[in-house]
């Protein structure tokens, strides 16, 4: 597996009909939209880098995604899915008594936590890949799941959550 370049100035490649990569990523696994979930670092079928792992805290599951160098993926109907996304997980831990908010920024790097045990990862994962694909009927599905058990995480006019968590 390539380490991780943490935005790193190029160069960049074209890679099997993805948007440019950096050269240490090319290499990377894909990640398949209907296969397992495992902590990693993967390329994803839009071109973005996802990377899986356990967050700070324990209780969680940190997944980031970037799509540097990769205009199409942050139009801000994406931003806005992504968001629901990230408002789904927040839901959730907003029931069991965390205290951040969700972990999301809108542009090229997306951090998401999801509580471990409420929102399965593969679904997770599986809605963020079709995001990019310009599908957001996973994510409006989670996001609606999350608001019949748990109710609005923010009423409509609150501010973006902070990034990080």
């Amino acid at each position: 597996m390539a380490i991780e370049h943490n935005g790193i100035a190029g160069p960049y490649v074209e890679y099997d009909g993805l948007p440019a990569q950096h050269v240490v990523d090319k290499d990377l696994p894909r990640i398949h939209p209907y296969g397992p979930v495992a902590p990693g670092r993967y390329l994803t079928p839009g071109g973005g880098r996802l990377t899986v792992r356990p967050a700070e805290r324990r209780a969680h599951t940190r997944i980031t995604l970037d799509h540097l160098g990769c205009p199409a993926q942050v139009t801000d109907e994406k931003n806005d899915a992504f968001k629901r996304l990230a408002l789904a997980a927040e839901g959730y831990c907003v029931q069991a008594g965390c205290r951040h908010r969700a972990a999301y920024g809108g542009g090229v790097l997306r951090i998401f936590e999801v509580r471990k045990g409420s929102i399965e990862l593969a679904p997770f994962v599986r809605a963020a890949l079709a995001v990019e694909l310009g599908d957001f009927a996973p994510t409006d599905r989670l996001s609606q799941e999350s608001e019949a058990l748990n109710g609005p995480v923010r009423r409509e006019g609150e501010g973006d959550a902070a990034s990080g968590g």
